[in-house]
């Protein structure tokens, strides 16, 4: 957090004349956030194409969903399916008393009753540790400086930095700045993503006592949704236990620009948690 205010910090002070681009871009980037924050668990279940089912439509899923909500102090959360068959679960929801959990039709003829619960602790390691929000305030930063490096560079076409020595009178700096500014935040960004992925294994296997649960259920989860991968939006893709585009050819990039951290490592930390006792 911040670095990227250091970067937007930058862009502002160098490149418009002060704290005052740093303001503007911070307020415009805060309102489509704030929107899309309120919103997000419509947009995320509307993209995901999940429906809300009762007990009585789902059973084995509401059963789990309250044994793990009986682990925490959390209130339960809305439940939803999404029929798939890639073996996937997200959450979204503002704040605990709004969240939902959604699994795939995949996920739940996959897992056994042990590893979807510990899948769902996991979900709910999110809820509880205000992820959603942690990642919108992230969102503000680097959608800022994205805008700000965005109009940085229409001002070097169509008229020049301006601004005297002080406003950017050095093109080959704001050439860099526009360049390298908003791939550094997006980097950041998505090393975010991976270490709160971390912390909901670490939050979800605390709260079954299982962490071995959730190690053998991510990776049967890596292999399912390697063969059968999902097609979501990629604006989605960070929100799920597992990668849903994995399977897709061209889909894995560079560790630095993925919103996952290598299921090797996650399953690793945890049977470290289950070896010491966590």
């Amino acid at each position: 957090m911040g670095v990227l205010t250091g970067l937007l910090a930058g862009l502002g002070y160098l490149f418009f004349g002060g704290w005052l681009g740093v303001i503007l871009f911070v307020i415009i980037a805060g309102a489509f956030n704030i929107f899309a924050y309120w919103k997000s668990d419509s947009l995320a279940l509307r993209m995901a194409g999940a429906k809300e089912v009762t007990p009585q439509e789902e059973p084995r899923l509401h059963r789990i969903v309250d044994e793990v909500t009986s682990l925490t102090k959390l209130p339960k959360p809305r439940v939803y399916v999404v029929d798939n068959p890639s073996p996937n679960a997200f959450a979204t929801g503002r704040n605990p008393e709004h969240a939902v959990v959604a699994a795939t039709t995949g996920i739940m003829s996959l897992l056994d009753d042990r590893e979807l619960k510990g899948v769902m602790a996991h979900e709910l390691g999110h809820v509880g540790n205000r992820d959603i929000l942690i990642g919108a305030i992230v969102a503000v930063f680097a959608g800022a400086i994205a805008m700000a490096a965005n109009v940085l560079q229409f001002r070097m076409i169509f008229g020049g930095l301006g601004g005297g020595d002080r406003g950017g009178g050095n093109g080959l700096l704001a050439l860099v700045a526009i360049i390298l500014m908003p791939i550094a935040a997006v980097i950041i960004q998505m090393a975010v993503s991976r270490t709160r992925e971390y912390e909901a294994d670490r939050t979800g296997a605390r709260t079954t006592h299982d962490p071995d649960a959730l190690a053998d259920a991510l990776m049967k989860l890596e292999r399912g949704s390697q063969l059968r991968p999902m097609q979501v939006n990629p604006a989605a893709a960070h929100m799920f236990i597992v990668n849903p585009l994995a399977g897709f050819r061209g889909a894995n990039f560079s560790n630095l620009f993925t919103t996952h951290p290598p299921i090797e490592e996650r399953v690793k930390r945890l049977r470290n948690m289950a070896r010491s006792g966590y």
